[in-house]
């Protein structure tokens, strides 16, 4: 056939042997999915001061469906695995409040008590370092003044410290009952999570189900491993702490020794950070050592450093696997950007976050690869076009 008799089409129209890659218009239900989403993601910005709870609700989620579902697998039902689960996290909880409690409240009260004498100590020990280097007299008086102010500052009671403190309580009274609903809440998603996966996937489209599946699971293995990861560290970095710090109170100076417990319980919390939450918890402990001696301090700043060291040598890479595995300046930049998206929850919850929407992202990467190649393939294998036919 000449070229000038093949039929004409439209320079608009897809060659039937190359496969459409544009997005068509999108069908009457994959449109409501997504009115849906925007309206259920408009809902929760709106009550975003009330989530903290069910953040926190997730957050146990986590941590209890694997034994609940461990439990489900060997024929217990999930109402009664759930509460077995329950029963055994109210005893743990039970115990470590009955052994840390009345440690913790009383050194607290104490470090209240001696935080004047700790402070002039701190001020007269930075003052003779000071001295002993060499600073300028100048300079030497302005720091002494700067000194002074501050511990004037700490030790009286300013109102512009005070009030945000009080408005905080209030804040947290107003959300007690949320709290308290919480643990109703993961009753009720723990015991019916299989149910709840099917009702929500019966309201997504059946071309994306897989892909809704494959996110879902990626999300929720990258934050249950950061979860539970993070519970374990948070134990282990708060018992070695304050096994150190017993230690060092016993061979190098008692007030170590008195003030373990409130140190070791901040160093636990903190680890939720990661590479601030450690430099935040070390600080006090650094500074008690600065009142007593150069000895006391350097001590102090090894053991703390020793800790993280293991910590960071054999846990992190035992425990956490490459669930969070990011480079210290993400972490970093991710941080900052939670904490002043959503402050504290935010700055935690920030690295998971961003470890997760990295798997992600490198699923649909691998998906569309793999994709492109098979449609190369396909065109690869394709006929060309058919031969002129032959006159009669």
């Amino acid at each position: 056939m000449d070229e000038s008799e093949r039929p004409m089409t439209d320079p608009g129209s897809a060659d039937p042997r190359t496969p459409d890659l544009r997005l068509g218009a999108p069908t009457p239900r994959v449109a409501l999915v997504v009115i849906a989403a925007v309206a259920l993601v408009a809902i929760l910005y709106a009550g975003r001061d009330v989530l903290a709870p069910f953040v926190l609700g997730i957050f146990l989620v986590f941590l209890l469906d694997p034994p609940v579902e461990w439990l489900a697998r060997r024929g217990i039902g999930r109402g009664k695995a759930v509460l077995l689960v329950y029963l055994v996290v109210i005893a743990v909880v039970a115990i470590v409040v009955a052994l840390t409690a009345a440690p913790l409240i009383s050194q607290f009260r104490k470090l209240v008590d001696e935080l004047p004498s700790l402070l002039d100590t701190l001020r007269s020990q930075l003052l003779a370092l000071l001295e002993n280097l060499g600073v300028p007299p100048d300079i030497l008086a302005s720091i002494r003044d700067a000194l002074d102010h501050l511990g004037t500052t700490i030790g009286g009671i300013d109102p512009g410290v005070v009030l945000p403190f009080i408005t905080s309580i209030f804040s947290f009274v107003g959300s007690a009952f949320a709290f308290i609903v919480v643990p109703v809440w993961v009753w009720y998603v723990v015991k019916d999570r299989p149910t709840i996966t099917s009702g929500l996937e019966a309201g997504i489209p059946e071309l994306w189900r897989g892909d809704v599946r494959a996110v879902a699971g990626i999300t929720t293995d990258v934050l249950g491993r950061w979860v539970r990861g993070q519970l374990i560290l948070g134990s282990a970095v708060g018992l070695a702490t304050l096994v150190g710090l017993i230690v060092l109170g016993i061979l190098v100076d008692p007030i170590f020794l008195r003030f373990s417990v409130v140190l070791a319980v901040l160093a636990g919390i903190l680890e939720m950070l990661p590479i601030i939450g450690p430099i935040i918890s070390a600080i006090p402990a650094v500074i008690l050592g600065l009142t007593v001696s150069p000895v006391a301090l350097v001590a102090v700043f090894l053991l703390y450093l020793g800790i993280q060291q293991l910590e960071n040598t054999f846990l992190v890479a035992k425990i956490q696997g490459d669930a969070v595995e990011l480079h210290p300046a993400a972490v970093l930049f991710v941080i900052v950007l939670g904490g002043a998206v959503y402050g504290l929850l935010g700055a935690i919850l920030a690295v998971p976050i961003a470890a997760a929407a990295r798997d992600v992202y490198r699923h649909f990467f691998r998906r569309l690869s793999d994709h492109e190649s098979d449609i190369a393939r396909a065109m690869s294998r394709a006929p060309a076009d058919p031969p002129p036919a032959e006159g009669p």
